[in-house]
């Protein structure tokens, strides 16, 4: 599965349980180098969430990462935590933000 195509799966799941990110008023950016290198941002607003690739919204929280960790992470086999700890995944801005993340990627 692509990056894009892992963003249109989070983007369809999100809008049939909006409650997952109901009250989250946020854009997260994600910027992925590597194999599928590019920037893309998740903004939630009012229970819905809106994908863009580049960068159309200043970000709460920006994640940084190579592709090929991000797959592994929202696949499950890289635990996010353990990526951040080890310098595999980089964080610039709101840290209370990004620990909400999970709800959004999963």
């Amino acid at each position: 599965m692509t990056v894009k195509e892992i963003f249109e799966e989070i983007e369809k799941r999100l809008a049939a349980n909006p409650a997952k990110i109901q009250g989250l008023n946020a854009v997260f950016q994600f910027t992925l180098s590597g194999a599928e290198a590019g920037t893309w941002q998740v903004k939630t607003e009012g229970g819905k969430a809106e994908f863009s690739e580049g960068t159309p919204h200043t970000p709460g929280v920006t994640i940084v990462m190579s592709s090929e960790d991000f797959k592994e992470m929202v696949g499950g086999k890289l635990n996010p935590t353990q990526a951040f700890m080890t310098g595999r995944l980089k964080l610039q801005g709101d840290m209370g933000l990004a620990m909400k993340l999970q709800n959004v990627l999963m």
